[in-house]
């Protein structure tokens, strides 16, 4: 099946009407709250570190209180996070690098963002999307999936997707269509077993099981 661009935005065009409005599933208050979150959710569900930064945050929300924890009382504090040590071990780096040159302030830059101990591509999106409202695709396991499924942006690393995806969606569209497919994703396109039957795509995705 040729995906053509005239599918590709009926596909965007679907995929808006069904997931418009959503945003992160993370919990947070603060910037610095939700680059910690964004940080944990690497390889953990986004459930599973709401339930780590609702027992963490009202105590340790901050760059200074987190330093003050120290490493082993952060990897106490997030042990049911997949790979705790070294999150752990870069979110302490990461603080120090916040308080040392930006006075306990996440950057709003992308090239800033990227800079510290942790913070890749798709983290440094999430937070300039999310935070500054900067146009931004974040490519997670989700979009990645999804995006090569219906041939939308297709790549063998996440980079590859993210650019194809920055060349079919509209850059005003950006950041919501990140959305959309996380939670496509999520709910229905899932890793195993895709919900195919039920999919509001089906008619239009090339890699449909029905």
């Amino acid at each position: 099946m040729r995906i053509t661009k005239a599918i590709k935005q009926q596909m965007l065009e679907v995929l808006e009407q069904n997931y418009k409005d959503t945003t992160t599933a993370l919990s947070y208050s603060t910037p610095f709250e939700l680059l910690i979150a964004v940080i944990l959710s690497a390889q953990c569900t986004d459930v599973r570190v709401n339930v780590i930064t609702a027992r963490m945050f009202p105590m340790y929300n901050t760059p200074e209180k987190i330093l003050a924890l120290g490493q082993s009382g952060l990897e106490e504090e997030i042990r049911d996070c997949g790979l705790f040590r070294s999150k752990a071990k870069n979110i302490i780096a990461t603080c120090e690098v916040l308080c040392q040159k930006y006075g306990g302030q996440v950057p709003d830059n992308f090239e800033d963002l990227i800079t510290l101990p942790g913070v890749g591509r798709k983290t440094a999106n999430v937070i300039i999307s999310q935070l500054f409202g900067v146009p931004a695709i974040a490519v997670d396991t989700h979009v990645f999936r999804v995006s090569n499924r219906l041939k939308l942006a297709m790549g063998e690393t996440p980079l590859a997707v993210e650019q194809g995806l920055m060349k079919t969606i509209p850059r005003q569209k950006w950041s919501d269509a990140h959305h959309w497919l996380i939670w496509h994703g999520r709910k229905v396109c899932k890793a195993v077993k895709p919900a195919c039957n039920v999919c509001p795509l089906n008619q239009l995705c090339p890699s449909t099981k029905i």
